[in-house]
């Protein structure tokens, strides 16, 4: 992967790892041969220009674990004051476990995601 694009935050924070996350991209491509590292998933309201396509591929299959100085905020619009609003989402838990469920097979362990 080169090129800008969405991804979701998979890890929690940790103490000790100050700094860091790791991360699912998301594509708007679909995968040639669907896998089970990959969910198609929507948002509602749809992600900012140049994200705002209708469906999303979580490509489970190429986590990252980055800086969060590499992560680059969606930018939403500027408030009254003149500060950045960024566009910063939870997943509902059923998107959230679909994720999470892709993540296991990506990493080689499909059969954990039964303790989902």
């Amino acid at each position: 992967m080169v090129k800008r694009r969405p991804v979701i935050v998979v890890s929690p924070r940790f103490r000790t790892r100050d700094g860091l996350c790791t991360v699912v991209p998301l594509s708007t491509s679909e995968p040639e041969q669907v896998a089970a590292y990959h969910t198609c998933i929507s948002f509602d309201p749809p992600l900012e220009a140049p994200y705002d396509a209708t469906k999303h591929w979580v490509k489970a299959d190429m986590i990252y674990t980055v800086g969060f100085h590499r992560l680059y905020l969606l930018f939403k619009r500027k408030d009254q004051s003149g500060r950045r609003v960024y566009d910063m989402r939870t997943l509902d838990p059923d998107v959230l476990n679909k994720v999470q469920s892709c993540v296991l097979a990506g990493l080689g362990f499909p059969n954990l995601t039964t303790q989902l």
